[in-house]
């Protein structure tokens, strides 16, 4: 690395603003698409890729989607067979790693190292903070949120009010913790805690230390906005080469099967919506047009770029389901969801030390069932997630960008999950509604605001939620994809984020026709697994890059 400067001009083609003031630029002699293949014919096609990293992910992707569809049939067992050895093996692993990320984001915030600005001790942010806090929401989870804002916290009071249960010696229900069975108000405390754990600091510290690392390092340190330029204080300048080949090639998989698995959930829950409202039978015709539908939206705001369509369809979404929360809020029951913020807030705090620990536990089904199988997706969003946050994030400080990453969406999951699943958790304990316990899982929702007024007003925006959350999450998620592709650059032409928006839906109705949800979450553990690793040695990176800025 060189000494501290300040650069006056962009690399040619680079969209990406020279830091402003000194920064600890690093000399490279590469420049961005050296490796590229380019062919341009105005008004007819466009192509700029990175010779190695879109020739290998396209063929990989596009031969298992083939493969997948010739052999589905006989696909579904060994999916479910992959997603059960690697979330009961390795656990553990995926629980650690979780710990070290949220550690050292907290660690960072209080460090002098916080007073880093991003772009320069001069930038100043791009957007907003209402356009910045929604970009950065509906990308992360906002899905995730709609499928699982009732499930979650019910199945988790249903198991943990039944507490343990033995058969021939082995544990086989899903409490967490060891329950609190019979208890009514503990296991209600449990639940939530539980469900807040998964959605609160461990998933957005995931995604802070992505995004922090490839905003220091294209913004502060004139480095392609690419995964692998987050491992030059490791590799040096082989991370032009075959070690950083595999590193974007890793992000382009991790990215393409964890947006397609949450596209796969997102379409399932759409039409048990419909079926719920219309009675349009839920079959897999239905959740694979419905795939189609939401993957040609979301092809069509890519097409419209960053400001025009992804920033539109955030706010706009994120106003959908501000609607929906005050509404759950105020005709659900009020005093509880408010009194019940603050009590699971506490609830979450008293059983973080013992739901993060690794080791020595024996809730097997909930550890790898759900927590494994949640942090091994939230690592397979990492990359998307983390390099949108990375390009919206430009001129906030280090302490600035972790707080707001960390804290505020940990909080709104918390609202969201106290008012939807504490409503649900509240109809069953309270008004003995077992029709909302009984549902299946992507019915739950519906089941739910069946019992409050305007039933029918409702359910059709939590389905209209579903639909435009991953179209926010699709767009931004082929943006991210296309720039790793093309080698960091982030204005490639627009017929290969449409391939990349083709190929999750694709890809998706691949998954949902060769086993389903089992399928869907098998390759987004797979992914997660090897690009965990990755993630682990970009927090050493991350700490010599920012120890190098001047401050």
């Amino acid at each position: 690395m060189a000494d501290a400067t300040i650069r006056t001009e962009p690399l040619p083609e680079e969209a990406i603003p020279a830091p402003e003031g000194p920064t600890q630029i690093i000399d490279t002699d590469y420049e961005i698409g050296q490796d590229n293949i380019s062919y341009r014919r105005r008004f007819v096609f466009e192509l700029d890729i990175h010779n190695v990293v879109f020739s290998v992910s396209a063929l990989t992707i596009v031969a298992f989607t083939f493969l997948t569809l010739m052999f589905q049939t006989t696909l579904g067992p060994v999916f479910a067979a992959v997603r059960d050895a690697l979330t009961s093996n390795l656990a553990w692993f995926f629980l650690l790693a979780g710990n070290v990320f949220v550690l050292l984001c907290v660690v960072l915030i209080f460090l002098p190292l916080g007073r880093i600005r991003l772009g320069g001790p001069d930038a100043t942010p791009d957007y907003s903070r209402l356009s910045w806090f929604s970009m950065l929401f509906a990308a992360g989870m906002g899905i995730g949120l709609m499928f699982y804002g009732v499930s979650e916290p019910l199945g988790n009071y249903t198991a943990a009010f039944t507490g343990p249960v033995f058969e021939n010696g082995v544990r086989t229900d899903w409490s967490p913790l060891n329950g609190a069975p019979g208890d009514t108000e503990a296991a209600r405390r449990l639940a939530m805690a539980a469900t807040i754990f998964h959605w609160a600091l461990h998933p957005w510290a995931i995604y802070a230390v992505v995004a922090l690392s490839l905003a220091l390092f294209a913004y502060n340190k004139g480095l392609p906005l690419t995964l692998r330029s987050v491992f030059y204080p490791i590799f040096g300048e082989r991370v032009w080469g075959w070690p950083g080949h595999v590193i974007d090639i890793l992000a382009v998989f991790a990215t393409i099967f964890g947006l397609s698995t949450s596209l796969g959930i997102g379409a399932q829950q759409a039409g048990a919506g419909l079926d719920f409202l219309f009675g349009l039978p839920s079959t897999v015709g239905l959740t694979v047009f419905l795939v189609i539908v939401i993957t040609g939206i979301a092809t069509a705001s890519v097409i419209a770029g960053m400001d025009k369509g992804v920033k539109r369809l955030s706010e706009a979404n994120m106003a959908l389901a501000f609607l929906l929360l005050m509404f759950v809020i105020l005709v659900g029951p009020t005093l509880q969801i408010v009194r019940g913020f603050f009590l699971n807030l506490l609830a979450y705090v008293e059983y973080l030390p013992a739901l993060s620990n690794p080791f020595g536990r024996t809730d097997d089904n909930f550890r790898h069932g759900w927590t494994a199988f949640y942090w091994a997706w939230w690592i397979s969003w990492s990359p998307f997630v983390g390099m949108f946050i990375a390009r919206v994030s430009r001129g906030r400080s280090v302490r600035e960008f972790l707080i707001a990453v960390l804290l505020i969406p940990s909080i709104v999951s918390t609202i969201w999950m106290t008012a939807l699943g504490g409503t649900a958790i509240s109809q069953v304990v309270n008004e003995g509604l077992s029709s909302v316990q009984d549902a299946a899982l992507e019915i739950q929702l519906f089941e739910m605001l069946s019992h409050l007024p305007l039933t029918q007003i409702t359910s059709m925006i939590g389905i209209v939620l579903v639909i435009v959350f991953f179209v926010t999450s699709s767009d931004s998620g082929s943006l991210v994809i296309d720039t790793i592709a093309a080698g960091g650059k982030v204005n490639a032409p627009v017929p290969q984020r449409v391939f990349w928006a083709t190929f999750e839906g694709l890809v998706a109705i691949a998954l949902l026709l060769g086993g389903g949800l089992a399928a869907l979450q098998a390759m987004a553990v797979s992914t997660g697994f090897p690009f965990t690793i990755v993630l682990l040695g970009a927090c050493y990176a991350l700490i010599r890059g920012l120890a190098a800025e001047p401050r």
